[in-house]
């Protein structure tokens, strides 16, 4: 049987959790194929095992914190934070191999981040920028779904959002993203699809944050971060307002945030938020505008999941691309690159993004 051939790379920051996810409690979950669990020690600091007593493999989860200690619920063995055991039932001497993976975690724009792979390749500076998220300056709030796909097909489907015009035509799509031309660039790691939208009817969603009657000039821009990060610009203003230009000033700007971590080869963890620069002490603003996307992502999930079903149930299929799939096409080309890097392929480090 020959080997699996890998769909992402280890070497890289996946976001595990929302910061406010992992307490004082243990919370369980598959990263990478990876079982992991995930705590905060008592001075607030995230931690992450894995997920199986050294002794006979129970999930630590199952277990309880012991002050900043992880004791397994099956006979009580304890580990630290560095994954090194620090107590063994009816003995005083404790088997120096005994210890389980801690893994490199670092907090940032809200999310708790996981390295997976090479823990002496865990550079901090390589999280990707999703500083709206915590930026005084912007306001929003998201959510995460745990999504039965390869977390490829969400990429695919943030790369390419005419699917707006069919799948979202009552909340954000219109024909007009079907019929706008767009332009897709590139980098070492970073992908970019922009389209403008020029004096077109603005679907509901944007009607109603907009609040102005009239034609509007509308932009996607769309920007891909190797391995699994898309943060979206996007916003209408009225037309000849100069937003094409760079005048956003009468119009409203947003950023879709966007990360998505294998969980395993066919499920994934999909972090999303909706920020805003424009209404941000409104907190009523904020709850109905994620309650709005909640809905509209959840058409998504219902696509990529049927999706992801249908390639299970025709494995030779082959696919075909259309111009649309541009940036999809170069979102995969960055990620296989990456997977190449750690499998015998061209060798790099990661490097920061431009």
């Amino acid at each position: 049987m020959g080997s699996r051939t890998p769909t992402f790379p280890l070497n890289a920051w996946y976001a595990a959790a929302w910061d406010a996810e992992v307490k004082r409690e243990l919370l369980a979950r598959t990263i990478c194929n990876k079982k992991v669990v995930l705590y905060r020690t008592q001075d607030d600091r995230a931690v992450a095992l894995e997920d199986a007593c050294w002794h006979r493999l129970v999930p630590l989860s199952m277990g309880r914190l012991k002050g900043d200690e992880v004791q397994c619920a099956y006979h009580g063995l304890r580990f630290n934070a560095r994954g090194r055991c620090t107590f063994m039932p009816s003995q005083d001497t404790i088997n120096p191999s005994a210890s389980v993976r801690s893994f490199p975690v670092v907090e940032k724009h809200r999310f708790v981040w996981i390295w997976p792979g090479d823990p002496a390749l865990a550079d901090p500076a390589l999280v990707p920028d999703l500083h709206w998220n915590h930026d005084p300056a912007w306001a929003g709030d998201g959510k995460v779904i745990h999504a039965a796909c390869d977390y490829r097909l969400i990429v695919d489907n943030l790369m390419d959002l005419t699917h707006e015009t069919y799948i979202h035509g009552s909340s954000i799509g219109n024909d007009a993203v079907a019929e706008a031309p767009f332009d897709v660039t590139h980098g070492e790691r970073t992908a970019t699809v922009t389209r403008w939208m020029v004096d077109i009817d603005p679907p509901p969603f944007w009607r109603a944050q907009l609040g102005k009657p009239g034609n509007v000039d509308r932009w996607q821009i769309i920007r891909f971060e190797a391995p699994c990060t898309v943060a979206i610009d996007v916003g209408v203003a009225p037309t000849g307002t100069g937003a094409p230009q760079g005048n956003r000033k009468e119009g409203v700007s947003m950023v879709v945030i966007n990360t998505i971590t294998p969980a395993t080869d066919k499920t994934c963890h999909y972090f999303w938020a909706n920020v805003r620069d424009y209404r941000i002490h409104e907190q009523r603003v904020t709850t109905d505008i994620r309650d709005s996307i909640t809905k509209v992502f959840r058409e998504d999930e219902i696509i990529v999941e049927a999706q992801q079903r249908a390639i299970d149930e025709h494995p030779d299929h082959v696919f075909y691309n259309l111009n649309i799939d541009a940036g999809a096409l170069w979102a995969r080309r960055l990620i296989d690159r990456l997977i190449e890097a750690e499998t015998g392929g061209a060798p790099a480090l990661p490097v920061a993004a431009e």
